[in-house]
Parts: structure tokens; C-alpha cells; sequence
């Protein structure tokens, strides 16, 4: 099954180096380009994408806000981790992960690939970096979530992706086998209208299920 690729980027560069790369892909496809926020939305609903990879700085409309609008494509926002406001920005509109500039292409490749495939593009250490730091930001209008319609055991599956757990720890700590971590986690993307694992983690910590770390452990 070949993943169709959306490139939105206001640096032409950026984009024709991807696409030189994708052309010999075979399992690649790139579907269209966007210079803006807004040129993007638009062709999303136009061609279909699978995947979107977003620049964050573009003029007219910002990638965060481009990906908000975004529902039907899963969304790798191009940034660098020093931009930790636009980092949190991204997880709050729905984006799935979050490219380097900087990475090998290959590994740009791989990443949309893991995307497509529907899993989250942050590594479970990061993501618990990351997300603590998310957390323990203020969002002023914002209040907890509540974690009506999930069973007991699914509040604890949350719990562990919250930590960044991956399904093989979740088995192993709650005695479990994989196959049924899985489908926990697909029964909580489902059930908290979550895109992806990464929105899960937000999830948890918005529930409180999650408290950030101090003295650089996890809760």
C-alpha cells in the first residue's frame, strides 16, 4: 500500500529534497506541496493524503493552526525542540509527531511510515520528557477532562501511556499480553476521541490521571 504524502513548507529547498527522496520510494507517494498554512488545508481536502509533514513557520497560516483544521490525515509537524511553545501548540491542534529539520532523510521516510501506520512518532522516553513539560504549563480555560466511559482497567492502560509506556511494558506491568494492551488502547483512541498515542498521553495528564515529574522521575 503506497502512503500518500502532502509537503507543507514555505522553504522550496526543504520540499525538493523530500521529494527527490520520495520519487525512488516505492512505497512513498508525494500527492501535492503547500507554501502556507492555508494553501495546505486546502489541499488536503482536495487530494486525500494519508500523511501531512507541516512546517510550523509558514506565512498567511502557521502549521499549528493548519493542523487544527486538519482532520482527515495524520499530521508530522517539522520542528526543532527549542521551539518549545510551537512543540506544545502542535500537541493541543492533533499533530501525531514531530520531525528535526536537521534528521537524515531516511529517517523522515521511516517516520512518515510509522505514522501512516498509525502510531505516534515521539519514542516513549521523549514523550515523557516532553509531556511533563507540557503539563505542568497552565492552560487557564481549560478544565480536567473527565474519564466518564472508560472501564477501571482502561484508566490504568491510560495511566501507563501517560508514562510513556510502550503496549509491551503495559503488558508486562499489568500481566497482560500484548495483543491485549492493543486493544485497550485502541478501545481508548476510540472511546476519548484521541488521533493517536501522543493525544492519549495529553489525555491522561488533562484527566490527571498523570502528574508531572519532579526530581526527573514520572508519577
Amino acid at each position: 500500500m503506497t502512503v500518500r504524502v502532502v509537503l507543507a513548507d514555505d522553504q522550496p529547498l526543504i520540499r525538493a529534497g523530500l521529494r527527490v527522496l520520495v520519487a525512488d520510494t516505492p512505497d512513498l507517494e508525494i500527492v501535492g506541496e503547500a507554501g502556507t498554512g492555508a494553501e495546505a488545508v486546502r489541499l488536503v481536502e482536495d487530494v486525500k493524503p494519508d500523511v501531512v509533514v507541516m512546517d510550523i513557520r509558514m506565512p498567511d497560516m502557521d502549521g499549528i493552526e493548519a493542523t487544527r483544521r486538519i482532520t482527515t490525515a495524520r499530521v508530522l509537524m517539522l520542528t526543532t525542540f527549542d521551539d518549545d511553545e510551537y512543540v506544545y501548540g502542535s500537541l493541543r491542534a492533533g499533530a501525531s509527531g514531530f520531525l528535526v529539520k536537521d534528521m537524515a532523510l531516511e529517517e523522515i521516510l521511516a517516520a512518515i511510515r510509522v505514522v501512516a501506520g498509525g502510531d505516534a512518532l515521539i519514542a516513549p522516553r521523549v514523550t515523557r520528557r516532553l509531556i511533563e513539560e507540557f503539563a505542568a504549563r497552565p492552560e487557564p480555560a481549560s478544565a480536567p477532562r473527565p474519564a466518564d466511559g472508560i472501564t477501571e482497567r482502561e484508566r490504568e492502560v491510560l495511566t501507563l501511556v501517560g508514562r510513556g509506556r510502550t503496549n509491551h511494558e503495559i503488558a508486562d506491568e499489568l500481566f497482560i499480553s500484548v495483543a491485549t494492551a492493543k486493544a485497550h488502547v485502541a478501545r481508548l483512541l476510540t472511546k476519548l476521541d484521541a488521533r493517536d498515542r501522543v493525544q492519549l498521553v495529553i489525555i491522561a495528564y488533562e484527566m490527571g490521571l498523570v502528574r508531572p515529574a519532579t526530581g526527573g522521575s514520572t508519577t
